[in-house]
């Protein structure tokens, strides 16, 4: 499914990894968001650059590109050393580029996919981030950055409106200006039999023009895993909300791989706030195949009208939805596969095909 290798040049160290996932997505039939003439666009894959000792202080940088199917990711972070009982400060810069399906993305065939909706966000930020010492159960980490964000079409051409004519921008302009200031806290502790996990994450806009946005977006999530004698049970529950300025693209979006299997990606809904539960119990069949059963819902809580402009209800979105299936995880070597067949409320059914861990 890929090759990777890795090349030292001076001090620096290459990583470079090349995926063909692609291909064997569209072996299973799986819905491509758009069409494109480009042999690279059927290419998924990553380059990471590290060089330890920049200035001969042990000042690290590293730089990274991850390459999707139809979005990218450019991070750049320089950090200089510090005790290990001190807060570790990194600047980063970072550009991303993807579509907008979650929000803007048309549902079709009875929700179970999302079609392009034509809208992509270019979003580059610079700042600041600080990881506080962990403790043997908490992390936290703190950064402030100012974010600029972009909407272009397929074209990478700056679009403002969307195809009925409603604000992409908070701002109405092609892009948005915003200073973040985040908090996000995860709680952690395990042991033989189960482990727990909570995370929250609190974003706070701060208005230091008058154009920028001003909000507050509070996110969660719960995760508790239990040994049931050679099977593993795994159940989380995540939401969030958002008050204040606000603009469509920085909606919850509901359904997809991740939230609602069964559904395409944000097909159930997307609003202001959110409630998605998740249940999956997996059981050995061999040494490296597992299979699973798994029960997803979720829910706008009745807030897709308070996003801008309501894209989920002028695209019929339910709002809220629940979805069911199993599936199969293969261990290899190389990285874990994973094929889920899930089925929606309107029994409509999915295949979700996926890798990870790839070495």
């Amino acid at each position: 499914m890929g090759a990777q290798n890795s090349v030292h040049a001076g001090k620096a160290k290459i990583d470079a990894n090349v995926d063909f996932t692609h291909k064997l997505c569209a072996a299973l039939r799986l819905p491509s968001l758009r069409s494109t003439g480009s042999p690279l666009s059927l290419i998924i894959g990553s380059l990471c650059i590290k060089h330890p000792n920049l200035f001969g202080g042990s000042e690290k940088l590293d730089v990274s590109w991850d390459k999707g199917l139809y979005d990218s990711n450019v991070i750049i972070a320089f950090r200089r050393p510090r005790p290990k009982w001190l807060s570790q400060k990194c600047f980063v810069i970072q550009h991303s580029f993807s579509p907008e399906i979650g929000v803007h993305g048309t549902p079709i065939d009875n929700f179970s996919r999302s079609g392009s909706g034509g809208v992509n966000l270019s979003r580059i930020s610079v700042g600041l981030d600080r990881n506080e010492p962990a403790t043997s159960d908490w992390s936290s980490t703190t950064s402030i950055k100012f974010e600029h964000v972009q909407i272009v079409n397929d074209s990478w051409r700056s679009i403002t409106r969307d195809i009925d004519g409603f604000p992409l921008t908070r701002s109405g302009s092609p892009h948005d200006n915003m200073v973040v200031l985040k908090q996000e806290s995860q709680y952690t502790k395990a042991n033989d039999h189960s482990f727990y996990r909570f995370r929250m994450q609190i974003e706070q806009g701060i208005p230091i023009l008058s154009k920028w946005l001003i909000f507050n977006k509070f996110k969660f999530i719960a995760t508790k895993g239990v040994k049931l004698g050679p099977a593993f049970l795994l159940a989380s529950l995540a939401g969030g909300s958002i008050v204040g300025d606000m603009a469509p693209y920085q909606a919850f979006a509901i359904g997809g791989l991740g939230s609602v299997r069964g559904y395409g990606e944000g097909a159930v809904g997307s609003g202001r706030s959110c409630l998605v539960a998740n249940s999956e119990l997996t059981f050995p069949l061999n040494k490296m195949l597992d299979g699973a059963f798994f029960l997803d819902c979720g829910t706008d809580l009745r807030s897709a009208c308070l996003v801008p402009g309501n894209p989920a209800m002028r695209q019929g979105k339910p709002g809220s939805g629940v979805g069911l299936g199993y599936g199969l995880r293969f261990k290899s070597p190389i990285g874990h596969f994973m094929v889920n067949h899930a089925v929606n409320d309107f029994q409509q059914r999915t295949v979700y095909f996926g890798i990870s861990n790839l070495i």
